[in-house]
C-alpha cells in the first residue's frame, strides 16, 4: 500500500545496506490512523514514531538486503574462546596447574594426565563468563537487527593465559553502516550493558552463595581469586559489595568461587563499557543524550582513566587501547540525522545506565 497518501512531506536517505525515509506524517493521521496502521503493518521494512516541533515524524526503513556472514569465523572463534576460558577456570578451580599451561606454550612441558577431565572443571567458570558475554553482544546484535542495520555477528576473541589469565578479551560486533539518528545510536549502545548486567548479577549473586570465608583475614580484606601460589584482591563495586554483604554479612575475606569471578568479570566488563569515552557503549550513550557534551565529556574521563593508571597499571593499558582504537579521536563519529531529538524514555534509559555505572565502577579492579 503507498504511504504517500497519509504524509505532508517526507525526505529519503538511500545508504548502502537500507533507504531511510523521514516522512511528516499529516495531524489526521497521526495517532495514527486506522487506515495508516494497516498500511504499516505491511510495510516491509522497520518504523517508529518520532514527536517533533512540526509535527509527528515516521522514520521508516526499508533493507536493501543483506550481505552473508562468514558464521564459521564466528563459531570458530566462539569455540577457541570456550576453550582458552575452560582452561583459565580449570587452573582457578585448581585442577590443572598454571606452569604447566605456561609449559604448553613454550614447548617445556606436555599434557598432563587426564587433561580432559580436569579441563571440564573449568566449565564451572567458561560457560557463566561466555554466558554474560554473549548476553551482552547479542543485546547489540538483535536491537541493531531490529532497526535493519548492518551488524556483524558477535567476534569472541580468545587469548592464552598470558597475558590474560582469564583465557578472552572479550567479544565485539561491527556496525558496518551509518546509524540514522540518536535513537538508534542509544538504543544499540545500551542494550549490550544492560543485558550484560541482567545476567551478570544473578551470576554473582548464586557464586558469592558458593564462595567460602577465609579465616584469619580482616572483614575489609575483600573478594580473593587464587591462582597457584599468587592471590589477586578483586577490585569492590557497590553492587559487589552489597552482595557480599546479603550473602555473608560482615564475614571475612572471601575465596571466591569460578562462578562468582565469573560474575564479577560481567560486572567489570560492564563498567569498561559504560565508560564514556569515543565509540565505547557509554561513549555511544552520551553522544546520543548529550552530543554537545559528548567531546569535552570524553576527554575528562580519558584523563581519569590515565590518572587511575598510578592504582592499577591496567588503567593505562585501557586507556591506550581505546585511543588506538578511535584512531587518536575521543570524540564520537555522527548519526545520519543528529537533530532528531531523543524521545523522554531515552533519556530516563540514561539515567539508568549512569547508575549502572557508578555501581559497578571499581577504581583498583585487581591486586595481586
Amino acid at each position: 500500500m503507498d504511504l504517500t497518501a497519509f504524509l505532508l512531506a517526507w525526505r529519503t536517505s538511500q545508504l548502502p545496506d537500507r533507504e531511510v525515509i523521514d516522512a511528516l506524517v499529516h495531524p489526521d493521521h497521526a495517532q495514527p490512523s486506522p487506515a495508516l496502521a494497516e498500511a504499516l503493518d505491511v510495510w516491509p521494512g522497520s518504523y517508529y514514531w518520532s514527536d517533533e516541533p512540526d509535527g509527528r515524524h515516521l522514520v521508516l526503513t526499508r533493507p536493501l538486503g543483506r550481505r552473508r556472514e562468514r558464521w564459521g569465523v564466528h563459531v570458530t572463534l566462539f569455540l577457541a574462546t570456550l576453550l582458552t576460558t575452560t582452561v583459565a577456570g580449570a587452573v582457578l578451580s585448581g585442577a590443572i596447574a598454571y606452569d604447566s599451561v605456561l609449559g604448553l606454550f613454550t614447548g617445556s612441558d606436555t599434557l598432563p594426565r587426564h587433561f580432559v577431565r580436569a579441563w571440564t572443571t573449568g566449565l564451572t567458570f567458561s560457560l557463566p563468563l561466555l554466558t554474560i558475554l554473549t548476553c551482552h553482544e547479542l543485546g547489540h546484535y538483535l536491537t541493531a537487527r531490529r532497526y535493519n542495520l548492518d551488524v556483524s555477528p558477535p567476534y569472541f576473541i580468545p587469548v592464552p593465559l598470558v597475558p590474560s589469565f582469564i583465557g578472552t578479551m572479550g567479544a565485539f560486533i561491527r556496525l558496518r553502516t551509518m546509524l540514522s539518528d540518536r535513537r538508534q545510536l542509544f538504543d544499540v549502545g545500551v542494550a549490550g550493558p544492560i543485558a550484560g548486567f541482567l545476567v551478570a548479577l544473578p551470576v554473582l549473586a548464586i557464586g558469592l552463595i558458593l564462595s567460602h570465608p577465609l579465616p584469619g583475614h580482616g572483614p575489609s580484606t575483600g573478594l580473593l581469586v587464587g591462582i597457584d601460589h599468587d592471590t589477586a584482591v578483586l577490585g569492590g563495586s557497590l553492587v559487589t559489595a552489597l552482595l557480599r554483604f546479603l550473602t555473608h554479612g560482615t564475614a571475612s575475606a572471601l575465596l571466591v568461587h569460578p562462578v562468582a569471578f565469573a560474575g564479577w568479570l560481567g560486572m567489570f566488563v560492564t563498567m569498561l563499557n559504560l565508560l564514556p569515552i569515543s565509540q565505547l557503549d557509554g561513549g555511544h550513550i552520551l553522544y546520543a543524550a548529550l552530543p554537545r557534551w559528548q567531546q569535552r565529556i570524553a576527554l575528562g574521563f580519558w584523563v581519569l582513566v590515565v590518572i587511575l593508571g598510578w592504582f592499577w597499571r591496567g588503567w593505562l593499558y585501557w586507556g591506550l587501547l581505546v585511543l588506538v582504537l578511535s584512531r587518536g579521536r575521543l570524540g564520537h563519529p555522527p548519526v545520519l540525522d543528529a537533530q532528531r531529538p531523543l524521545p523522554r524514555s531515552r533519556r530516563v534509559l540514561a539515567w539508568v545506565a549512569l547508575v549502572l555505572f557508578v555501581i559497578t565502577f571499581a577504581p583498583v579492579p585487581f591486586k595481586i
